[in-house]
C-alpha cells in the first residue's frame, strides 16, 4: 500500500450502530405499502455482537455466523387469546453483517442489511418465497 492510499483509508471507520438503524430505516420504508403496517409492530435492535447466552442457546461457536434474528411468534401461528411475553424482535448484528458485506465484496451494505432485515421479516409474517421475492430481489 502506498503512503497515498493508506492516508486515504486512515480516516475511515466502520458504520456505527446508528448507520446501522438508518440503513434498516431505509429498509422499512422501502417495503410495499401492505407489508409496512405489519412490519411497523416489530422492534428492531442493531447490536454489535449476539449476546453470548444466545450464541450458546443456538449451539452457534462463531459469532460472526448469525447476522440476525427473528424473536418472536410468527403471525401465522399466533392466537387472540395469546398473551406476549414481549414485543417481536428483529435483531441485526452489526459486526457479523460487516464482516459478510466485507467478504463478499460486490454488494452494498444497505443492499446486505435490507436483505437480513426482510429475511428476519419473513420469519415474522411467515411469508412465502414469491412475498420475499417482491420485497427482496437479492439475487439480481
Amino acid at each position: 500500500m502506498t503512503p497515498t492510499t493508506h492516508r486515504r483509508w486512515a480516516a475511515r471507520i466502520a458504520p456505527a450502530l446508528e448507520d446501522f438503524e438508518a440503513l434498516v430505516a431505509a429498509a422499512q420504508a422501502a417495503l410495499p405499502p401492505e407489508f409496512r403496517s405489519a412490519a411497523a409492530g416489530i422492534a428492531v435492535r442493531v447490536e454489535d455482537f449476539p449476546p453470548d447466552a444466545l450464541l450458546d442457546e443456538m449451539e452457534i461457536d462463531d459469532p460472526y455466523d448469525l447476522t440476525g434474528l427473528y424473536d418472536g411468534v410468527p403471525l401465522t401461528e399466533k392466537s387472540a387469546f395469546d398473551q406476549p411475553m414481549q414485543p417481536d424482535t428483529i435483531w441485526l448484528f452489526r459486526r457479523p453483517i460487516l464482516d459478510e458485506w466485507a467478504g463478499r465484496g460486490n454488494v452494498a451494505l444497505g443492499e446486505l442489511v435490507t436483505h437480513v432485515y426482510v429475511h428476519e421479516l419473513a420469519h415474522h409474517l411467515g411469508w412465502s418465497d414469491a412475498d420475499i421475492a417482491r420485497v427482496d430481489r437479492w439475487w439480481e
